[in-house]
């Protein structure tokens, strides 16, 4: 790549890259960046205008969606280190906005694969510290601790080397995070004094920094957290409250919790009313962003508890509906730790809940257990509906993006396309190719009942001709070739002409040449990963936020 295209790029991404996180500013400018890329065919310009992508949008999907992108130009590279930070960065994605750790870990996995033979260290040790995050947050600890360790040692290594400022800042910033992970490893393993002394490191280290405000934070919440343990309450109260700021703006929902939980257990006994404020945070972490991890199940606990006490038993109801959530996560994301939670607290909590209700009248009775089960139920129902909606519409922007992409080739329908094929150019006469251009130009596969007899006597070849040609040339066969055309054929029409959105599942079908409303709904999942009556859904509302429609 010449200096002057290199200038280029730099220049655009002057523009913006000093933009904070999901900052909607800056997305002109990347789609910019994009367009320039792909015109000048530079596969890291591309991937990096992608990863820009992922981070100044603010919507969840999105991301998601440019991370594939990412990938799919790493590896149209072939570039084992594009195609390693690709699948590191839609890692990064699903642990941090969507936190789903086991996906993410699959996807530090493969870029870990990618990484192996990488003469780019910093990538690799880069992979490795994401790898070991995830497990220590599903319990791993003992694992996870040997690669922090690894990581330590090399970013701390090239941190006092003579390297570039850039480069010698993202090695600083690396051993401190390392180190920082390496404490949450040894407390869960109860190497309390190993931990206490890498804090004490930390800290003494970053007294004389000012560029590393996160990473101090999450040293002084460590140091809190020891305080606590150490039943000295007034030495963690100031260090948790020091450290809540920093996470709070890098929107680290994680360890905001974890403090939030903790300052309340720190002030339990000395400003009851603040304590539960805190715990009350962390109920709201959880109800906004369906997270929580083990190590705070506590507070529902202590709230129950407390509310208990005091007979108010709306709020003892709610909070014991919000546990019962946070155990049916707690279950299902981190089933290494769940084995570990005793359930001592939960069966005398149901004892007592049975004493005391008892007590009251067998109508209370029956309408409070009603109430839980209809809760629990409608949890259930709901935390489904929505998991489906968010998958339905993930692949209802992969189907966009995708017919986006083909609209902006050919405005017609878009049909198969043609690979390079073994067939030579006299198999086909230019007459046979040119009736078969015509065939798919006139929408005649759109005909009920067409045979592949039919279609060679129309384009005049025979079928063993004809067969070899769809299996070589589209790599496909006749059968399959057809339902892509009438699928291809159908789904364009319902994006681009509305009142197609209104005909019926077999009016469609029949529109597009399939026989049953059963096979069209089949093959159109197959086509495009998503159903039709999905993708109808999907469409008018969108047309209806645009206001195209009433």
């Amino acid at each position: 790549m010449s200096q002057k295209t290199k200038t280029g790029f730099e220049e655009i991404r002057s523009r913006y890259e000093n933009l904070r996180k999901n900052d909607l500013n800056a997305l002109p400018d990347v789609r910019e960046y994009i367009k320039k890329a792909k015109r000048e065919s530079v596969a890291e310009q591309l991937v990096q205008g992608y990863r820009d992508a992922v981070f100044f949008s603010p919507k969840e999907y999105d991301k998601l969606i440019y991370s594939d992108s990412m990938i799919y130009v790493a590896f149209r590279s072939r570039d084992n280190d594009l195609i390693s930070l690709a699948y590191l960065g839609k890692g990064i994605i699903y642990y941090f906005n969507f936190k789903k750790f086991k996906p993410a870990l699959d996807e530090y996995l493969k870029a870990f694969e990618y990484s192996k033979n990488t003469k780019d260290e910093y990538l690799r040790h880069k992979v490795i510290y994401h790898m070991a995050v995830v497990k220590s947050y599903l319990g791993y600890y003992k694992d996870a601790a040997e690669q922090f360790q690894q990581c330590l040692t090399f970013f701390e290594g090239q941190s006092n080397q003579e390297l570039h400022p850039n480069e010698i800042f993202n090695n600083t910033r690396g051993y401190f995070n390392s180190l920082h992970q390496m404490v949450v490893c040894q407390r869960n393993l109860k190497n309390f004094s190993a931990a206490d002394s890498l804090v004490n490191i930390g800290l003494s280290k970053l007294a004389t920094m000012d560029d590393f405000a996160l990473e101090r934070s999450y040293l002084l919440k460590c140091k809190g957290i020891s305080n606590y343990y150490n039943q000295n309450y007034e030495g963690a109260i100031p260090l948790l409250r020091q450290s809540l700021p920093q996470l709070i703006k890098a929107d680290d929902f994680y360890w905001t919790s974890v403090v939030y939980f903790y300052l309340g257990k720190s002030l339990y006994d000395t400003n009851k009313e603040e304590a539960l404020s805190n715990f009350e945070k962390v109920d709201s972490i959880f109800s906004e962003h369906h997270f929580i991890v083990p190590e705070v199940r506590e507070n529902y606990e202590l709230l129950i508890k407390h509310y208990r006490k005091n007979r108010n038993l709306n709020k003892e109801l709610y909070y014991t509906d919000q546990l019962l959530a946070v155990d049916s996560l707690i279950n299902k994301d981190f089933t290494f730790l769940s084995s570990r939670i005793h359930g001592e607290y939960d069966t005398k909590s149901l004892l007592e809940k049975k004493e005391y209700l008892e007590k009251t009248s067998s109508r209370t009775l029956y309408l409070v257990i009603l109430l839980l089960f209809l809760s629990i139920l409608f949890l259930f129902l709901y935390v489904r509906h929505r998991k489906n909606e968010k998958l339905i519409l993930a692949k209802y922007k992969i189907l966009q993006q995708k017919l986006n992409t083909q609209t902006e080739n050919r405005h017609d329908v878009i049909l198969v396309e043609t690979r390079s094929s073994n067939i030579k150019s006299h198999d086909l006469s230019e007459e046979i190719l040119q009736n078969l251009a015509e065939f798919e130009e006139n929408k005649e596969f759109t005909k009920a009942g067409l045979s592949m007899s039919d279609l060679a006597e129309r384009i005049g070849t025979n079928t063993t001709y004809l067969s070899t040609y769809f299996n070589d040339t589209k790599g496909m066969s006749f059968k399959h070739y057809l339902n892509t055309l009438r699928i291809n054929y159908i789904t364009h029409l319902l994006n681009n002409d509305k009142k197609y959105l209104y005909y019926t599942i077999q009016a469609l079908a029949d529109k597009c040449g399939i026989s049953t409303r059963q096979s069209f709904t089949t093959l159109f999942y197959e086509v495009n990963g998503i159903r039709p009556k999905d993708f109808i859904r999907k469409r008018l509302e969108e047309l209806q936020e645009k206001k195209e429609i009433q």
